[in-house]
């Protein structure tokens, strides 16, 4: 394509006569702002005029015809039969184009969206949305004309317990095109951020259904180095919530690592101990499903299989029993307290589990007889029973027992 701005050099292109007919339509052309039209045979251009002294040509084999002003440019059309030609504007400068009314409709659709999001969270209402696919982090919901992202811990556990040999992304497979009840838990429309969770929309179904006390049977859903998260079965047979068992609840022995007393899948009974239902979490115990040793008498601590002290009297020689490291200061306050007359190791032995290496005080779970108590003292695997001679009751042995210990550092 060439271009001709009113210089005589730009001209070759052209045969000689149809320079000169040219030349002399630019000069008509430059004092007055009014259309003016002219007509060459024959020339082997098309010209396209876009702006005074300034036009576009093509290569063609028809006659031309070309009309130039001031304030717009006009687009020729060849004609083969040589005769005047049909002119059609051309506008020098793109008008902006409007926005397309759908556009408008789906934006205001979706800025209605994004308000029902912040509505749904503020108010904890459980949308039912569809999965339309998932990624390596978790599942793609929709809401409404906006796509929410469900990370794969906010699952509810009754999708990994139907199927607890499947990896997650596998059941986040089988889950696209279901339904599934979710609460949005964080909605940032400037950078086009929302968060679902089905756990919070199982805990607003279910929880009601949980009290303190409550004994259910469970499954291990994974471990950690401070406890164990496990899935409570409800009546339905489905396994809706989770809750923690604490490292100090798994077991009445010392446990170093809950992995060796617990694995994932495993089936477990468990006991509410706490619900926490503004922040949505249950505390479990497994241990307290069981006789708790630490309130038996040594009898029943200790295995009757020879291990236990040769003798119970601390009058002979054979019987004098040193007191495990800070007893003896704790049995000294122990007679300063009003109603309890003496205190004195009376037996001792050696058992095979370990429940803690600092010294711990436990009540026996046998009721005073006789103005007789008994205490028992554990540090490792040694247990020394301690008897007191006291008027108070169990209540009021365990309220000194309180204060002592606070007064020992």
């Amino acid at each position: 394509m060439h271009i001709l701005s009113g210089s005589i050099s730009s001209l070759s292109s052209l045969s000689p006569s149809s320079q000169s007919n040219l030349l002399n339509c630019t000069s008509s052309t430059t004092t007055t702002s009014t259309a003016t039209s002219f007509s060459f045979p024959k020339c082997p251009h098309k010209l396209i005029a876009k702006a005074p002294w300034e036009w576009h040509h093509n290569c063609n084999n028809t006659s031309s015809r070309i009309c130039v002003n001031g304030k717009s440019s006009t687009q020729i059309d060849q004609n083969p039969d040589g005769g005047l030609l049909h002119q059609r504007p051309t506008l020098l400068e793109p008008q902006p184009q409007l926005r397309d009314h759908d556009d408008v409709i789906r934006q205001a659709r979706r800025s209605s969206d994004w308000k029902a999001a912040k509505e749904h969270k503020e108010n904890g209402v459980i949308h039912n949305g569809r999965i339309e696919g998932f990624n390596t982090g978790g599942l793609l919901v929709r809401f409404y004309s906006i796509v929410g992202f469900l990370p794969f811990p906010q699952l509810s556990p009754v999708h990994s317990s139907k199927e607890p040999q499947k990896p997650i992304q596998e059941i986040a497979k089988g889950l696209h095109g279901s339904i599934i009840s979710v609460k949005v838990i964080l909605v940032d429309e400037d950078k086009r951020k929302l968060i679902v969770s089905e756990k919070e929309a199982s805990w607003s179904k279910y929880s009601e259904q949980v009290k303190v006390g409550d004994i259910f049977e469970a499954r291990v859903g994974s471990v950690e180095d401070y406890g164990a998260f496990v899935h409570l079965r409800f009546p339905d047979g489905l396994y809706h919530l989770t809750g923690l068992v604490h490292i100090s609840e798994v077991s009445w022995d010392l446990v170093q690592d809950v992995r060796d007393i617990l694995k994932d899948g495993d089936q477990v009974r468990v006991k509410v101990i706490s619900v926490d239902r503004e922040k949505s979490r249950i505390t479990l115990s497994i241990k307290q499903l069981e006789e708790d040793p630490l309130l038996e008498t040594l009898d029943k601590v200790i295995p009757q299989d020879g291990v236990a002290d040769l003798d119970s009297s601390s009058d002979s020689e054979s019987g004098i029993i040193e007191p495990l490291p800070g007893l003896e200061t704790i049995l000294e306050e122990l007679k300063q307290e009003d109603g309890i007359y003496e205190a004195r190791i009376s037996r001792q032995g050696f058992e095979k589990r370990v429940v803690s290496q600092d010294l711990q005080l436990w009540l026996s779970n046998a009721p005073p007889v006789n103005q007789r108590f008994t205490l028992l003292a554990r540090a490792g695997r040694q247990v020394q029973e301690i008897q007191l001679t006291t008027s108070l009751d169990q209540e009021g042995i365990k309220r000194a027992l309180q204060r002592v210990l606070e007064r020992v550092p």
